[in-house]
């Protein structure tokens, strides 16, 4: 019984591994350049849904003339975003089960949709009210995927040292359109209370056709999208661009099983939900409540355009820093809304001003608002990667519907209560101190995980 030297069918192993050795070889991981284009036309579609979300909010005192609405409609037709988030589940399940190109594209056709239906100039005001708040929440059924699946598609096609700036501008733009709101409402359509000399200006069919002015041009722009998007949007690169791109994720059932049960991610997801679903809604009624405080529609404007945009470059610039640093994404949390908790006293107690006695000017209020907007916005794209390694391996698309969803059942919370309590609106300003003293306390004592990039830094060396 000699030894015989093996055949090299018999070195052949007997198992061979479920996915393809070229899936998980780093060396084999690739980033390309139409990972940008991708980005931008994400980013464009957001930027629309948030415009549209926020049309009607800072042009109010215009639309309640022109349209005959009341404050209850003002605030109905912000509501209707977070209304559009109730199927989330079906829109989780879509972008898992047939990627982020089919739900991107149904999606963009409920924004073109409603888009088109608030722009049909009927005559009827009761019909025409009816069709903008229908045109209102199928933008609203948009949300679910444009506002949860910016880490998805970051994972998909960015390395790991460009995630968080990809999350961070994916997440953002949608802000950065509701800002825009806040500016081209007021310039685009005039105020009916404004002057000229000692006759006072009114002109309701002038001020008509400027807010129809304003549904064609957006119809339009979100129809150029839809084209854009329908021809050339795939969902993921012909090689992943990391090890965790190409890694295995759970299913859709236990991935939702997974985080339901998850006591540490359920935590910081309330430390997330609860101020920025507040700051939403008092955002979407910023014009109402700087109204008392003898602030005009173009200056409440501007103060909510600069607090937005605010957010969004400084939470690009966090991103970009978290990239450098990441690891350390609860303590730059845990700054950021301490700031928010100070800026965010300091403006309500300047409304109070007949109660505190403080300097209530335009600097201030342009000042502490813009801090709110700052701290609370930018905060954003951290907490989405934070919530990502905490749950990994859970799809990145699943885990962003959850905490939005959880953020927009805030957002609907306080609209809904601002359709009964909208006489005094101080009670607003109070509820966004309040939850930016809410995050404080989980953050801190939240063990920080970072499964996602022990895989791509660890196991791709």
């Amino acid at each position: 019984m000699g030894a015989v030297e093996s055949t090299e069918g018999e070195r052949e192993p007997l198992l061979v591994p479920s996915q393809p050795a070229t899936n998980t070889q780093p060396g084999l991981s690739r980033v390309y350049g139409r990972r940008w284009f991708v980005l931008t036309m994400f980013s464009l579609l957001g930027f629309m849904q948030g415009l549209v979300w926020n049309t009607w909010g800072p042009i109010q005192i215009s639309a309640k003339h022109v349209f005959e609405f009341s404050s209850t409609d003002i605030a109905v037709l912000v509501m209707w975003g977070p209304v559009g988030y109730l199927p989330w589940l079906l829109f989780m399940w879509l972008m898992d089960k047939k990627g982020l190109r089919a739900s991107l594209l149904l999606s963009a056709f409920f924004m073109v949709l409603g888009a088109a239906l608030r722009s049909v100039p009927l005559k009827d005001l009761y019909y025409r009210r009816w069709m903008i708040h229908g045109g209102q929440l199928l933008n609203g059924l948009a949300g679910p995927t444009i506002m949860s699946a910016g880490p998805l598609l970051s994972t998909t096609w960015f390395a790991p040292d460009q995630r968080a700036t990809a999350t961070a501008i994916a997440s953002l733009i949608g802000y950065l359109g509701s800002a825009c709101a806040f500016l081209i409402g007021p310039l685009a359509v005039p105020a009916p209370n404004g002057t000229v000399g000692s006759t006072v200006y009114w002109n309701q069919n002038h001020i008509r056709d400027r807010i129809q002015f304003v549904l064609y041009a957006e119809v339009g722009m979100i129809a150029a999208l839809f084209v854009a998007v329908l021809f050339y949007f795939p969902s993921r690169p012909p090689v992943p661009p990391s090890v965790a791109a190409a890694s295995q994720r759970l299913s859709y059932r236990s991935s939702i099983c997974r985080l339901l049960s998850n006591m540490r991610f359920l935590m910081v997801a309330l430390a997330y939900s609860v101020p920025t679903g507040v700051i939403a809604g008092w955002a979407g009624v910023l014009d109402m409540i700087l109204t008392p405080a003898k602030v005009s529609q173009v200056d409440a404007g501007w103060i909510g355009f600069w607090s937005i945009v605010g957010g969004c470059v400084f939470g690009v610039a966090m991103a970009r820093f978290a990239d450098y640093i990441r690891g350390m994404l609860k303590l730059i949390l845990v700054l950021m809304f301490a700031g928010a908790s100070l800026a965010a006293t300091w403006f309500t107690l300047t409304c109070l001003t007949r109660l505190t006695h403080l300097p209530s000017t335009t600097a201030t209020l342009y000042t502490s608002c813009i801090l709110v907007g700052i701290f609370i916005n930018s905060s954003v794209p951290i907490f989405l990667e934070l919530f990502i390694e905490t749950v990994y391996p859970v799809p990145e698309g699943i885990t962003c519907g959850v905490v939005t969803f959880l953020s927009n059942l805030f957002t609907g919370l306080l609209l809904f209560c601002l359709t009964f309590y909208f006489t005094e609106l101080s009670w607003l300003n109070w509820c966004l101190t309040g939850s930016s003293t809410f995050t404080l306390p989980p953050p801190p004592s939240y063990k920080q995980t970072n499964d996602r990039l022990y895989l791509d830094v660890f196991v791709s060396v």
